[in-house]
């Protein structure tokens, strides 16, 4: 069966995975770039991202470039897709242009399903208001045998993390403090009993945490 895998997700030393405030001028809240400056700072991101060439190798780069193998689907939550309100703008695509970085078919968890769009570059964006263990059955049909990349924001990593459903998790730890905003780990008391969990420091003061569930 193909896994559930949660890549390149960034959070605080205090655990926060966005910050306080989201809008259509801040997709972070007040947290800005600060969470992903390291995978922009990398070749990999320089190249995602189209800037200018150059950038770090590394482990941080190593870690970056995980986001697409192996990935035929994801699952995003309707926070990450838009700011609030963007359910009542039949016009909003997405943060992301007419050629997302995702192609593939990606599940947009909301209470305000709507017909899905096609974009450039083989993204398909589909609309669901489904519980995680149906959510996750609907993307790995669609996956067709790749896995299913859990792209956040930080509440739907947590409620599939909650489910027991995440078979494996990246997550960026980044030397900062926000102080508010939406944490990862609330409620995941006891979790680390169910993983095997490693710790890669890098550089430049990101540690990069992986979790292995122990039955995968």
């Amino acid at each position: 069966m193909s896994l559930a895998r949660v890549q390149n997700f960034s959070v605080s030393l205090d655990g926060f995975g966005t910050g306080e405030g989201l809008s259509r001028d801040e997709p972070f809240g007040h947290a800005g770039e600060r969470l992903h400056e390291w995978m922009f700072a990398t070749r990999w991101g320089r190249e995602m991202f189209g800037l200018p060439p150059g950038g770090t190798g590394g482990v941080d780069d190593a870690f970056a470039r995980q986001f697409y193998p192996g990935i035929g689907a994801e699952i995003m939550g309707a926070g990450k897709f838009g700011p609030p309100g963007w359910q009542g703008n039949p016009e909003w695509t997405g943060w992301w242009g007419s050629n997302p970085p995702f192609h593939t078919p990606v599940f947009v968890l909301t209470h305000h399903p709507r017909p899905s769009i096609a974009m450039e570059g083989g993204t398909i964006f589909h609309f669901i208001d489904a519980p995680p263990a149906e959510a996750l059955k609907v993307a790995r049909e669609a996956a067709g045998g790749k896995d299913v990349r859990i792209g956040g924001g930080s509440i739907v990593v947590r409620d599939f993390l909650a489910a027991r459903l995440i078979d494996h998790a990246h997550v960026a730890v980044v030397p900062i403090l926000l102080g508010r905003g939406v944490r990862l780990w609330e409620g995941l008391e006891g979790l680390e009993s169910d993983y095997q969990i490693e710790a890669t420091s890098s550089p430049g003061g990101v540690t990069h945490m992986t979790f292995t569930r122990k039955d995968a």
